[in-house]
């Protein structure tokens, strides 16, 4: 039987997510009849002039929830993640819905940036995060070296292997990253339709009890609660469908290697901080084209 994170605890679980280093972004429109044109941040390998932030916008629309679980095409850019114990995952980006996230973390790849550093925030049946140089939380930065905005798509999910920006709130994220790993925890969606209830009757009572959000079961689909009932995750990170816009970019999914995650979610750590007791460190993240 899959373990159960009711509606609640997965409310204080989203207030201590936040690392220390908005509203969903409107889809660039394509010339008149054309297609959506690729994005600057589907192929990077090779280049060497780093494309400027307002050039980055979203060129996707048309995708449906539950495409991030597809395998990359033939051609297509891909991180493998190499771990000190050996490990490897890889990921798949989504440059057309979330261009920023993942062109900063692409080039912050290909520059070294991430090799050498600890995943150093572990909470099991929810997350592992990383992405810090100082390894305590408490910095990292874009490739542009400045703090870039979110970027929401109902098609692109917290569920479990999704990869996310880490932030401290609105438009605040910068190289830290997280792996959604619940390990298939069911969602309890009752818990979540009654807390939903209870906001809309006074929405700013609610917000100031809570200091927080709720997911706006309005926008939750049928197939959006499939992809949670199958996949575990965790709805409550989902900036599109969080009552006041704010959450967790998905930038790229985890195809291959999860089991390395599941393993790397139950290392001993500290119950306070979720630092490991052992530093656990990636040896190299790579781009390369999926063959």
């Amino acid at each position: 039987m899959r373990k159960l994170i009711p509606g609640l605890m997965a409310l204080l679980l989203l207030l201590t997510l936040a690392a220390c280093g908005g509203k969903p972004q409107e889809a660039s429109s394509s010339p008149e009849g054309q297609g959506p044109q690729p994005s600057k941040a589907a192929h990077v390998i090779g280049t060497t002039d780093v494309v400027e932030m307002k050039d980055l916008t979203p060129v996707e629309t048309a995708k449906e929830p539950g495409f991030q679980l597809e395998k990359p095409a033939k051609g297509e850019e891909i991180a493998v993640i190499t771990m000190e114990n050996g490990e490897v995952f890889k990921l798949r980006f989504f440059p057309g819905e979330a261009p920023k996230a993942v062109y900063s973390f692409k080039k912050h790849a290909l520059d070294g940036y991430y090799d050498g550093l600890t995943f150093h925030r572990i909470i099991e049946d929810f997350m592992v995060q990383g992405g810090d140089p100082s390894g305590t939380g408490y910095a990292g930065e874009s490739i542009w070296e400045e703090p870039f905005e979110d970027e929401f798509s109902p098609n692109l999910l917290n569920i479990d292997g999704s990869v996310s920006m880490a932030n401290s709130g609105p438009a605040t994220n910068g190289s830290q990253f997280f792996i959604n790993c619940t390990q298939g925890a069911a969602i309890d969606w009752d818990s979540y339709q009654q807390g939903f209830e209870v906001y809309k009757q006074d929405p700013d009572t609610f917000t100031a009890m809570y200091s927080s959000k709720w997911v706006d079961m309005d926008l939750v689909t049928d197939s959006v609660k499939k992809l949670y009932t199958e996949n575990g995750g965790n709805v409550h990170l989902d900036g599109y469908y969080s009552t006041d816009k704010t959450g967790h970019t998905v930038f790229a999914q985890v195809f291959e290697g999860m089991d390395g995650v599941e393993a790397l979610s139950q290392v001993e750590t500290d119950p306070q901080t979720g630092k490991p007791v052992k530093d656990v460190v990636i040896k190299t993240v790579e781009i390369v084209e999926w063959e």
